[in-house]
């Protein structure tokens, strides 16, 4: 690794930059540093901010400098150089000052090299022993020239094999206009002189090697592109973002006739169709799951996931497939349930030491559990109408829960809680016929038990869920909204707060039916005036 002194010259003062550059035996460099560009630009930021007005006119003493500064040996080292203080004006080709030359600087006052506009010139490569001079002109007023070798250029990118073809100087000049990214321009070329381009990209960040597969592309350089592919395959990619930069790099060069497809099969598969039996595995193996944390953490994944799939473009045939087979395992579930609860109601049960009945209630929960959740996902996917269905149809369910224990039973009314809310909220909109069913099967044996689900059920949200039961009750006909509001004011009256609180819904009731009913034309009456009153003297 050799040390290239950077001499910059800056309000009248000379300071020296070590820049490191690795040198091959041709005498060029190879991948330089890029700090040499970076702290270039941090130096030169400020001064572009003249604290006071630039001059209208130039002293014609700094072009008698900068032709000094032309003279310098044939024979030097392999260098690097900056020159500042240029004139605006100035070409892209003006001639770079020497590591190695000791110009006199002529003394300009303070204020007027601070407000001169600055140019940075840099130089890589042995002119004694170079072919081809390429210009690269870059934005922020970068001046990169890099001395290079015909032969070596030619034979790795096809780019400057064209250009090269075109022109037939002795030491012909290739020139760059607009180059967006000079640093990672010169680091490409550089990686024309090495033989292994994976020891130099291990070391690289995928967004680096990204910016070089870009400049390897516009120049043709195939070989550059084929290594820095090889490095996408085999390193980590960090973050969705990271990997959306990846893959839209990476499907720019299918056209290019190389090997993307390893790079791809990171992010697609060859098989076309819904991976149903894929989902079905992995709902099984949640499902059946016997530990607590993992299985809590994989329904909460897998529930997000599905709800970020909802809102992607999809064919109803991929729909239908996966909410049927959700219904499937919402039947086998079900069945479960229906079993253990019969099994956990006969006589002899509660007579099983701890040891037998333990297993059975665990299971009972752990089924209910299931149900529960999968009820979210039908409900998300906008889907649980028949679930609603199945559900109220279900009079030997419920009329064995009031003969099991509410430790055990409870986890059956969350799921009743939980159709109740989704029909308040306009989520699922099963028949009037299933919406009443619903309540006349399911309603009494959640009010048995609310003061343990209030309790003992952190999930459970009081007020969300009394809200649901009023509205489902509200979207009946209104003699079977009277038929359940009279009955669950009986159950209120006795049991105060470990009865669902449905008053709001109560009022709703008592105007549509005494204060403001409806004809059957649609017509209102004209009662309010008469009716008004006497709700105000009570």
């Amino acid at each position: 690794m050799a040390e290239i002194r950077v001499r910059k010259v800056e309000q009248g003062q000379t300071k020296i930059r070590n820049v490191p550059i690795a040198v091959t035996p041709e005498g060029f460099w190879c991948c330089p540093s890029p700090n040499v560009f970076q702290k270039s630009l941090k130096t030169q930021n400020p001064l572009n901010k003249p604290k006071s007005p630039v001059p209208t006119t130039q002293t014609p003493a700094h072009k008698k400098q900068t032709s000094v500064t032309e003279k310098r040996p044939a024979s030097a080292a392999p260098k690097s150089g900056i020159v500042s203080d240029e004139k605006r004006g100035v070409s892209s080709d003006t001639p770079v000052v020497s590591a190695s030359a000791s110009v006199p600087a002529e003394r300009t006052p303070r204020s007027k090299v601070e407000n001169v506009p600055r140019k940075v010139s840099i130089e890589f490569g042995e002119p004694g022993t170079s072919d081809l001079r390429v210009i690269l002109l870059g934005k922020q007023g970068f001046t990169v020239k890099l001395n290079v070798h015909k032969s070596i250029l030619v034979e790795n990118s096809s780019y400057f094999a064209n250009k090269i073809s075109e022109q037939q100087p002795v030491f012909p000049c290739i020139e760059i206009d607009d180059c967006e990214d000079v640093e990672i321009y010169v680091e490409t070329v550089g990686l024309m002189y090495c033989k292994e381009f994976k020891q130099r990209l291990i070391k690289q960040s995928v967004s680096r090697v990204l910016r070089i597969i870009k400049v390897a592309e516009q120049l043709g350089f195939k070989s550059c592109m084929q290594s820095c592919l090889e490095y996408l395959e085999a390193v980590p990619w960090v973050g969705e973002e990271e990997e959306e930069k990846v893959v839209s790099s990476v499907l720019r060069l299918q056209s290019e006739g190389i090997g993307v497809t390893p790079v791809l099969k990171r992010v697609s598969s060859d098989i076309s169709k819904p991976h149903k039996d894929t989902f079905s595995h992995i709902l099984e193996l949640v499902l059946k799951s016997n530990e607590e944390r993992s299985r809590r953490e994989m329904k909460s994944i897998v529930l997000k996931l599905l709800r970020e799939n909802n809102s992607l473009p999809s064919s109803s045939d991929s729909v239908d497939s996966y909410n049927e087979i959700i219904y499937g395992s919402c039947r086998s579930c079900l069945d479960s349930v229906l079993s253990l609860f019969k099994q956990a109601a006969e006589p002899e049960f509660s007579n099983n030491s701890i040891d037998c009945r333990e297993p059975v209630v665990k299971q009972m929960v752990l089924e209910a559990d299931n149900l529960s959740w999968m009820l979210e996902i039908l409900t998300d996917r906008q889907a649980a109408d028949e679930f609603a269905v199945t559900w109220a149809s279900q009079q030997e369910l419920a009329s064995l829960h009031t003969k099991l224990p509410i430790v055990s039973r409870h986890h059956v009314s969350c799921i009743t809680a939980r159709l109740f809310v989704g029909i308040g909220r306009g989520e699922l909109l099963p028949s009037k016929e299933t919406r009443n069913l619903l309540l006349q099967t399911w309603l009494q044996p959640l009010i048995n038990d609310y003061s343990w689900l209030q309790h003992g059920c952190r999930s459970f949200d009081r007020k969300v869920v009394e809200e649901g039961i009023g509205r489902t009750i509200l979207t009946l006909p209104l003699e079977e909204q009277q038929s359940i509001l009279l009955s669950w004011l009986g159950s209120f009256l006795k049991a105060g707060d470990n009865c669902p609180n449905l008053q709001r819904a109560f009022e709703v009731w008592w105007r549509r039916t005494f204060v403001r009913p409806y004809a059957e034309s649609g017509n209102i009456r004209q009662l309010d005036h008469l009716m008004t009153p006497k709700m105000t003297e009570h």
